[in-house]
């Protein structure tokens, strides 16, 4: 039944907007917005921001919504956040709602914020897992909602139906893989044996008013009752029509259809709607205008909620997604993507007379807030910089070093210049892809201290990509000599072919893994940024959801849209993200082999520092494929082609460096490049003006030298010098290391394709640890040391050596 008649009032948790002035805020796309980016495209900083979160919380989801929140507290808005679970309704314990209450309660204290918790919502659609099982999702809400009114007073509960024209949307069996089985007993609210449109779209849901703090509804406009996803104006009065239950529905029998009058009015229940106008580019020459449909829906919404009583807030989802509803074409529902529909927007927000603007304290995280320990900065002159100064001097002192060891103690020197593998190379890449490895399973403990940021600007992602060019550089010439040069070319664009269909396993893989009601996939399927990349600190938070469209894989037929995503890698795990990248450089292997063949490698270097500049200057994108997002091509394939020149090159790049002339050179490069470093962090750290040095270079040297997604020039030096210390390290010191790790990383780094692949399987598995404490030391050494032993293992075994690549 519904809920009973109650006095109107705001809910607990949340303060209260002005009477007849509703809170107005976005739900974002944060793999590509932020806070402050849609706040200075609208013009003023909203009153709330929606985020959409896994319910239960795992520890990575704790992290995201720490992060989620540290922008709503700069901004001071309200935190809509809608809980989506991810296990059946009957399996959510009260566990798992008391540590979320606890939370919220934690995040209020340590930043303000207050929280619009929507638990499960648009429950009466079938396209939900969770939907049109109102047994158990009554059940699961109350859990939820006893939980956060006893531990959360900062938080209230809103529940949140989708609107009910087309209920119940399907046959009520549901259609949803991995859905819970439906009762249709529970949803034929008319007594006369089927559900169908008669019965109440909203009733059989209804937890009780004593659980519900406030109520909302997904009402979008989709385009006319007659033809949906089409771009057409509304007419007047279609809002207020089908928040009342009197347009959309024709001439068919039903009850309970005036949401308004029974959940806002009667219930006495705030109301916060999440609506939206649809408006399909890719059929713009057949429709009305984007401005036309939007604002003619928007100032519909903006009127009917600044004077109907209960309605105190409006959540407009600034997204672009494809959508059934249009066919699968990509519909754009934002409204601030042009300077032209911001200002519209902000001129309408502010006759209307919505409320924007902070409602609660304004935290400034850099002052007064807590930021989690384990948020990066982008601040160059914080300890990244410091680490970078701290690196180039040791690598300069271990040059010095090794050059007095090669010459004094020759017999530690490696034994075979000629050996066409060059155990050196792969102990230095076993190294670097257990670095890889180690920082992809993101707990503390000896592994992570030694290896994270460990060799100064660069991380194992530049050198992985330079020593599969240097290696490829070395084998494919040999091959060609071997097998003549048209063999050899088939050969290479093989293993590329095998290296794309791994790639594709490998998503699907864990994409049906994530699926098990046992598994928790978002450990990978999700990513957060830190505010390291390319976008700055302002992009601290956002949440990257990178199977966006996979869901749309198990129907029968798959949408175009969402096969072709899979096969141009737009979906998959971030730890495995790279791979694509490999798959199209190893495509220009016999290329570039067989210019520099004809000795044209300056001609290969040189297009290769053109598309670097022309990358910088203009931000490029070659294929939309998820790599590139981190791993743009234009830009990392400079790694890789001086890889393959160095590869095809190395005896007389080796000769000419260890000469007298070029190991002078070379030191005396490397000693400037580390002073002056040095020199500047001196200066800097002590407030000493350096002459001919302009104030504050130190402080902008990370932000233009050393961002990692655009490879800048400083991470390419760092790249040059640690590539050159190894060498000449593992060079002088060969024999003593090889007996003390050699059994241990030249294996690994001979099969690192292969370590590379596997390892995304162990990552999802600890990140599926029951009671994992990641900042646990001893606890996290025992996790890498496990995982590096079975790899290990698995190398030495063989093991799938005929199914994965090596």
């Amino acid at each position: 039944a519904g809920p009973a008649a109650a006095e109107p009032g705001p809910g607990p948790g949340v303060p209260s907007p002005p009477a007849g002035a509703p809170w107005f805020g976005p739900s974002l796309d944060w793999a590509r917005d932020s806070a402050a980016a849609y706040t200075e495209r609208l013009g003023t900083a909203p009153a709330l921001f929606a985020q959409t979160m896994p319910y239960p919380l795992g520890p990575d989801d704790v992290t995201y919504v720490e992060q989620y929140v540290d922008q709503v507290a700069r901004s001071g808005a309200v935190a809509f956040l809608s809980l989506e679970p991810r296990t059946a309704l009957s399996d959510l314990t009260r566990a798992q709602a008391e540590e979320l209450a606890g939370l919220l309660a934690a995040l209020g204290q340590q930043r303000g914020t207050r929280f619009l918790v929507r638990f499960a919502p648009e429950m009466n659609g079938s396209w939900r897992t969770w939907g049109q099982q109102p047994g158990d999702y009554v059940q699961a809400f109350r859990l939820v909602a006893d939980a956060v009114h006893a531990g959360a007073p900062n938080a209230a509960m809103l529940w949140s139906p989708a609107h009910g024209v087309g209920y119940p949307f399907a046959d009520a069996r549901g259609l949803v893989p991995g859905s819970g089985a439906r009762d249709p007993a529970e949803l034929d609210t008319s007594g006369d044996g089927a559900v169908g449109p008669d019965d109440d779209p909203y009733a059989p849901y209804w937890p009780g008013g004593e659980y519900v703090d406030w109520v909302g509804l997904s009402l979008p406009w989709f385009g006319p009752v007659a033809s949906p996803g089409s771009n057409a104006v509304p007419e007047p009065g279609t809002f207020v029509g089908e928040l009342t239950g009197t347009s959309g529905y024709g001439d068919l029998p039903g009850e309970g259809r005036d949401f308004l009058a029974t959940y806002v009015q009667a219930a006495g229940k705030p109301m916060a709607v999440e609506t939206s106008a649809l408006f399909a580019p890719g059929t713009a020459t057949t429709g009305a205008q984007e401005l036309a449909i939007k604002q003619a829906w928007w100032r519909q919404v903006f009127a009917a909620a600044t004077t109907v009583p209960g309605v105190q807030a409006v959540v407009w989802p600034e997204l672009e997604r494809p959508d059934i509803e249009a066919g699968g074409a990509v519909v754009d529902w934002r409204v601030t993507s042009t300077p032209e529909l911001a200002g519209a927007l902000r001129a309408d927000l502010a006759a209307a007379g919505l409320t924007t603007g902070a409602v609660t304290p304004a935290t400034d995280l850099a002052v007064g807030g807590a930021a989690p320990a384990h948020q990066g900065t982008s601040t160059g002159a914080g300890p990244q910089m410091g680490w970078i100064v701290f690196c180039a001097v040791v690598l300069a002192l271990v040059l010095l070093v090794s050059g007095l060891v090669g010459r004094f103690a020759p017999g530690w020197r490696y034994p075979d210049e000629h050996d066409p593998r060059d155990r050196r190379l792969d102990l230095f890449r076993g190294w670097i892809i257990v670095a890889v490895v180690v920082t992809h399973i993101e707990v503390s403990g000896l592994w992570s201290d030694v290896t994270l940021n460990a060799i100064g600007a660069i991380t194992g992602a530049e050198m992985f990509v330079l020593l599969s060019g240097l290696v490829l550089g070395m084998v494919y010439p040999v091959a060609v000599r071997r097998l003549g040069g048209p063999a050899a070319a088939l050969g290479m664009l093989k293993r590329a072919r095998r290296l794309y269909l791994t790639a594709l396993a490998v998503v699907l893989l864990v994409y049906l893994l994530s699926r098990l009601p046992f598994v928790d996939g978002t450990v990978i399927t999700t990513f957060t940024d830190r505010g390291t990349g390319a976008a700055g600190s302002d992009a601290t938070g956002q949440v990257y959801d990178l199977y966006p469209n996979a869901g749309q894989l198990l129907h029968y037929p798959p949408p175009w849209y969402a096969v072709q995503e899979l096969l141009l890698l737009q979906m998959g795990p971030w730890v495995f993200n790279i791979m694509g990248l490999f798959v199209l450089l190893t495509v220009l292997v016999p290329g570039l082999v067989w210019l520099l063949g004809r000795r044209l490698w300056w001609l290969v270097l040189g297009v290769s520092w053109a598309l670097y500049a022309l990358e910088a200057r203009y931000s490029l994108r070659v294929l939309p494929s998820q790599f590139e997002d981190s791993f743009p091509v234009l830009t990392w394939q400079i790694a890789f082609t001086h890889g393959v020149v160095l590869g095809f090159h190395r005896r007389q790049v080796t000769r000419a460096l260890t000469g007298r002339v070029g190991a002078v050179t070379v030191g005396a490069l490397a000693g400037l490049y580390a002073g002056a470093l040095a020199l500047l962090w001196a200066g800097h750290r002590w407030g000493v003006e350096l002459p001919f040095v302009p104030a504050g270079t130190y402080d902008g040297l990370y932000e233009t030298l050393y961002q990692r997604t655009d490879l800048q020039l400083g991470r390419l030096v760092d790249l040059a010098l640690m590539i050159v210390v190894a060498y000449a390290f593992l060079t002088a010191f060969w024999k003593p290391v090889d007996r003390a790790v050699g059994w241990f990383y030249v294996p690994l780094g001979s099969t690192s394709l292969y370590v590379f692949i596997v390892h995304v399987l162990f990552v999802l598995a600890v990140g599926n640890l029951p009671g994992l404490d990641r900042s646990d030391w001893w606890v996290g050494t025992g996790v890498h040391t496990a995982v590096l032993a079975v790899i290990w293992l698995m190398v030495r075994r063989r093991f799938l050596f005929r199914v994965v690549p090596t």
